[in-house]
C-alpha cells in the first residue's frame, strides 16, 4: 500500500497581499494559523489505495474503527483528533454518510420525477377482476377477487400492489359481494421469489384479442392481427390469460382455434411450440391503463422526498424477509456480480450497447437509500454501531471504555467479512451454476 502526504485542495496555501499598491500572491504563513487549521497538519491526513481496491475507506485519527490502530489510541489525545471533540459533533460525523446517502436519492428521485414524470398501471381503470396464479390462490386469493387494501391502505399501482402483497400481513378483498380480509401465507410468498418473476403472480385480465405476431408460422397458419380468439380445442376463452395456460398445456401439440373476424367465426389449426407458445402477444389494449404523472419542479422537490421514503419503506419491509423460515428470502440476496446482471444494459445484434437510464438512475437512488439503511443497523463496525456507542455517551454523559469499543469492533468486523464471504460466495455459486 503506498501513501502521499497532500494539502486540501479546498483551502488555499498562497494568499493576496498589496504591495506598493499591487495584488501579489505569497505563501501562508503556516505559523500564523490556528491548530485546528489542518493545513497547519499536513501528515493528518493521506491517501492511499489498496491491495484491493474495492470500496472507498476513512480513517479518522482518534477512533476505533476497522483498522483497529490501537497504538495511536494509546498516544495523548491531541485537540485537533476524533476523540477530542464533544459527543454530539462526533454523532454528526458518524451520522454524515447515512445523511449523504438519503441525499443523494431524493435528489436522484425528484429529477427523475422533474425529467421524466412518474408512469403507473392504474388498477381503477380495470372493470374485470384480476388474474390469479396459482401461486396467488396459495397466498389466499380466489378467483373474481377485488383488492380494497393492502395493510389497510389502498394501493392502486400495479407495479407497488403486487410488491406490497408480498411484503404484507393482511389483504382485503371484495369477494362475491362481501367485503372479505385474509392473513397472506408465507407458503405462497415463498412459491413467489422461487419464481424468475416473483410479482407475476398478480397480473391484469384484458381480452385475447392478438396485436402482435412474431412466429411466421402462426401467421402463416391464418391467425392475423385483430383477431379475437373465442375458444381453443372447444374451450371457450374470455381472457388473454386463459389462452395462455390452454396454449401451454398443449406444448408441441396442435390445437384448433376459434377466431371473430370481422364478425364472423373462423376456424384455424395451428401448431404450439414445445416451449408452450405461438409466438403471439396481446399488450397494446393495456395502454389505456398506463398513466404518467408530470411534476413542476417545486413539485419534484416534494416528491423526491416522498420516494425516497417510500424506498426506504420497502427496504427494510424486505429486510424481514430475509431471516423469514418459509419465504427463505436469504436465497435471493446478491452481491456485486448480481447488481452488475441486473443493471438495465441491453446488447444488440450487432454488438452496440443501450442503457435505460432511467432505471439506471432509479436503482442507484433505490441502493443509496439501502446502504443508507444498512449503515445504520447497530452492528460494531458499521457507521449504527459508532452511533451507538455515541448515543450511550451522549445520554449517559461516560463514554464507553475502550476496551469494550476495541472488542465490539473486531465482532463487528468479523461478522461484517463472514457476511461479505457468503454473499460474494453466492454469487460465484450462482454464476458456476448458472442460476444468477
Amino acid at each position: 500500500k503506498w501513501q502521499y502526504k497532500f494539502l486540501s485542495k479546498n483551502l488555499p496555501d498562497t494568499e493576496t497581499i498589496v504591495v506598493d499598491g499591487k495584488e501579489t500572491e505569497v505563501p501562508i504563513d503556516i505559523s500564523k494559523l490556528s491548530d485546528n487549521d489542518w493545513r497547519k497538519h499536513p501528515e493528518k491526513t493521506k491517501y492511499g489505495i489498496g491491495w484491493l481496491p474495492f470500496g472507498g475507506y476513512v480513517k479518522i485519527a482518534g477512533m476505533i474503527d476497522e483498522s483497529m490502530d490501537k497504538e495511536q489510541m494509546k498516544k495523548p489525545a491531541q485537540s485537533w483528533e476524533f476523540r477530542s471533540k464533544p459527543a454530539w459533533q462526533r454523532l454528526i460525523i458518524m451520522l454524515g454518510g447515512v445523511t449523504v446517502n438519503f441525499f443523494l436519492a431524493w435528489v436522484i428521485f425528484g429529477c427523475l420525477s422533474y425529467f421524466n414524470g412518474e408512469t403507473s398501471f392504474d388498477t381503477t381503470k380495470v372493470s374485470t377482476p384480476m388474474h390469479y396464479t396459482n401461486i396467488a390462490k396459495e397466498m389466499g386469493f380466489e378467483d373474481g377477487d377485488k383488492i380494497l387494501k393492502v395493510d389497510g391502505k389502498v394501493q392502486n399501482n400495479l407495479d407497488k400492489l403486487s410488491l406490497d402483497i408480498l411484503l404484507s400481513d393482511q389483504v382485503t378483498v371484495l369477494r362475491k359481494g362481501k367485503e372479505v380480509t385474509f392473513n397472506t401465507d408465507d407458503d405462497g410468498k415463498a412459491l413467489a421469489f422461487k419464481d424468475d418473476n416473483p410479482r407475476a403472480f398478480l397480473t391484469p385480465r384484458y381480452a385475447p384479442v392478438i396485436d402482435t405476431i412474431v412466429n411466421p408460422k402462426t401467421a402463416e397458419a391464418g391467425l392475423k392481427i385483430g383477431d379475437k380468439v373465442v375458444s381453443v380445442n372447444g374451450q371457450k376463452i374470455n381472457y388473454y390469460d386463459e389462452l395462455q395456460g390452454v396454449v401451454i398445456k398443449n406444448a408441441g401439440k396442435a390445437i384448433n382455434m376459434e377466431v371473430l373476424r370481422a364478425g364472423t367465426v373462423q376456424p384455424l389449426s395451428l401448431e404450439v411450440s414445445k416451449e408452450g407458445t405461438l409466438g403471439i402477444a396481446s399488450y397494446k389494449q393495456l395502454e389505456k391503463y398506463v398513466t404518467t404523472e408530470n411534476f413542476t419542479f417545486t413539485q419534484s422537490i416534494g416528491r423526491g422526498f416522498t420516494r425516497s421514503i417510500e424506498s426506504l419503506t420497502y427496504q427494510v419491509k424486505q429486510f424481514k424477509l430475509v431471516f423469514n423460515k418459509k419465504v427463505q428470502g436469504y436465497k435471493k440476496v446478491g452481491g456485486p456480480l448480481a447488481i452488475i446482471k441486473n443493471m438495465p444494459v441491453q446488447k444488440s445484434k450487432d454488438g452496440a450497447i443501450s442503457i435505460n437510464w432511467s432505471l439506471f438512475w432509479s436503482f442507484t437512488a433505490m441502493f443509496s437509500v439501502w446502504l443508507a439503511f444498512l449503515n445504520l443497523i447497530p452492528i460494531p463496525g458499521l457507521d449504527g454501531g459508532h452511533v451507538l456507542f455515541t448515543l450511550w455517551e451522549v445520554i449517559t454523559g461516560k463514554p464507553v471504555p475502550q476496551k469494550v469499543l476495541e472488542n465490539a469492533q473486531m465482532i463487528g468486523v468479523i461478522f461484517l467479512l463472514g457476511l461479505m464471504l457468503l454473499i460474494f460466495g453466492s454469487d460465484i455459486f450462482k454464476a458456476l451454476t448458472g442460476s444468477l
